[in-house]
């Protein structure tokens, strides 16, 4: 990297272009229940359908995550989010378009769930940390995801509002163009994982099969694994599900959208509290602290009376 570049792609402009990138692909994503029951009326299907769309989404989130990530360590972390970038708000325009359970699939499945996987946090953490030295990356990687979570704060009451005025087909038009605005961002974020940061970093040349098998030798990473599918299970159940559950039983959508909202809120608080406490304490500790305290909020709503 030049030295011109090395000026201007400070460790600040980092974190700030990447989570304004996270905070618009995972906020628009995190809407996407209140789209559940409008678009099943309007086309005449069954929910199953577009739920089964964001089903496949995940999926193909998910799967692209490791083949993004291998891109981008060997030609440059720019490239796959300018590539996402694209993809991601390609399919949220042709979404709008969609007019049969395939295309749903094909665009808010396959399209958008691909453009996730370089525009979310896998792909972006990792340049934020490569940026900073060890004492300084645990809090922003903890300030990138907090501000990443913070578009579930304010897109899904955003994304409310557009649909109780434009309707659901204008406003994932509008979330994609809101997408497409983030691709110059991408600039800032580029480099491999051996020639960006504030010293040279070691890289050991592996194919992809021999990281994903590095990768599954490794207890600790299997188990943060693990920990990484139940919350991403429950949170995309939630977020899918609870707006039209609660339009069902006759409240309005907004509150929907609110409850989402504070959820997102939480993460925040959450995400920044931890990049703080990982600097200080062994972040093993840190994930024990949490899930025990998950698991206690979980119990006490499961035995909280109604």
């Amino acid at each position: 990297m030049s030295e011109a570049a090395r000026t201007w792609r400070t460790p600040m402009i980092i974190l700030i272009f990447g989570t304004i990138i996270m905070m618009v692909s995972f906020g628009t994503r995190s809407g996407f229940g209140l789209f559940l029951q409008p678009i099943s009326s309007d086309l005449g299907w069954g929910r199953e359908v577009f739920a089964f769309s964001v089903a496949i989404q995940n999926l193909f989130w998910g799967l692209s995550q490791p083949i993004a990530g291998g891109i981008a360590d060997k030609y440059g972390s720019g490239r796959v989010i300018a590539g996402c970038t694209v993809i991601l708000a390609l399919g949220l325009y042709l979404m709008s378009h969609a007019s049969t359970p395939g295309e749903m699939t094909l665009t808010a499945g396959i399209l958008i769930g691909t453009g996730l996987s370089g525009t979310s946090f896998g792909v972006i953490l990792a340049v934020i940390g490569r940026s900073v030295t060890e004492e300084r990356r645990s809090l922003f990687l903890g300030i990138g995801a907090a501000g990443g979570a913070a578009g579930q704060l304010l897109l899904v009451p955003l994304g409310q509002s557009f649909l109780a005025d434009y309707g659901w087909t204008t406003t994932v038009v509008l979330f994609a163009i809101l997408v497409a605005l983030t691709l110059p961002l991408a600039a800032a974020l580029t480099g491999t994982r051996g020639n960006q940061g504030p010293a040279p970093m070691p890289v050991k040349e592996q194919s992809l099969s021999e990281a994903l098998r590095e990768a599954r030798a490794d207890r600790g990473y299997m188990l943060l694994t693990i920990g990484f599918f139940v919350c991403g299970f429950q949170l995309a159940f939630i977020v899918t599900h609870l707006p039209a559950f609660i339009v069902d039983h006759g409240a309005e959508a907004s509150l929907a959208a609110t409850a989402l909202a504070v959820i997102g809120g939480a993460n925040i608080v959450g995400s920044f509290l931890a990049g703080v406490l990982g600097s200080r304490f062994a972040k093993k500790k840190i994930l024990t602290w949490i899930y025990l305290a998950r698991g206690a909020v979980i119990a006490v709503f499961i035995l909280m009376p109604i």
